[in-house]
């Protein structure tokens, strides 16, 4: 049976959403020591807690019933949502609790899921995370949080437990507008070393020598480093289907702004289409 609140010295942390990121995020606030309580669609998903204690619910309206805090890691905002209302998350949480967001969506998608949680008393934080399925399983991501003070600062210790380092931005929808621009950031990076590498090409520079300097110089950059790493050529191709989707949130975050953002956009979405292209590249020039 699930734990009954508060009858821990930790509070009760219900997870929903064991993909890619999610699953490592659980386990590390499993193995940290707060009492895991998780609903899966599919129980082959809790196959990914193998060796993490924790306790299975059998509905979403059990989960929030028997949690202190909920977190979502779900693909889409609709997603959030439909839990949250359809799946009755939100008339089964107590009055005092927290609700996380760690998926990726719109700022003001957080701001739609406060309204919702509002008539219920419940605080909700939108805290995306960032740095990739390696480095939520290595418990470094950095997380960035949205929404009231005092939320925040009740579960950063869970959010330690898989962070690096926990910022908080500002208020609902903060924490969206933050990861959107690290984001876009990231993959302008990427624009910026595929033009680079393409004027040393024509002055028929040796590139691998040259990516050396750059990835070891002060020239680096977290896109830089990522080659190779959690950037390969198997799977580079999913990655630019991702980046493009984060590019259609950034857009949409900041379509206010006109023509404004208009080149952050079109650059950056011309650097996802082009990493395919520039992964294949380098890892030929790296090659030992």
């Amino acid at each position: 049976m699930p734990a009954t609140p508060g009858d821990q010295a930790q509070p009760t942390v219900g997870f929903v959403g064991l993909g890619d990121q999610g699953a490592p995020i659980a386990q590390a606030i499993g193995d940290s020591g707060y009492p895991l309580l998780v609903w899966a669609r599919r129980p082959a998903s809790l196959d990914a807690l193998d060796g993490t204690p924790f306790t299975a619910a059998n509905s979403v309206a059990e989960l929030a019933a028997g949690s202190d805090v909920v977190a979502l890691c779900l693909p889409q905002d609709s997603d959030n949502v439909q839990v949250a209302m359809d799946g009755g998350l939100l008339e089964n949480m107590r009055p005092g609790t927290i609700l996380i967001n760690h998926g990726t969506g719109l700022p003001s998608e957080a701001q739609k899921l406060t309204e919702l949680a509002a008539p219920y008393d419940i605080a909700v934080l939108d805290a995306p995370v960032s740095g990739g399925h390696a480095v939520a399983v290595a418990r470094q991501l950095t997380t960035i949080v949205g929404g009231p003070a005092a939320a925040v600062e009740k579960v950063t210790p869970i959010f330690k437990a898989f962070s690096k380092i926990v910022i908080h931005m500002g208020p609902v929808g903060t924490g969206q507008f933050g990861k959107l621009f690290n984001n876009a950031l990231m993959m302008l990076n990427q624009r910026n070393i595929a033009e680079v590498l393409e004027v040393a090409t024509k002055l028929d520079l040796p590139l691998q020598p040259l990516i050396e300097v750059l990835r070891s110089g002060s020239a680096t950059s977290f896109a830089l480093q990522a080659f190779g790493g959690s950037v390969t050529s198997e799977n580079a191709a999913h990655l630019k289907q991702l980046q493009l989707i984060d590019m259609g949130l950034f857009s949409a975050a900041v379509e206010g702004l006109g023509d404004q953002a208009r080149n952050v956009v079109d650059r950056a979405v011309d650097a996802s289409n082009r990493l395919p292209e520039l992964t294949t590249n380098i890892e030929a020039n790296t090659a030992q």
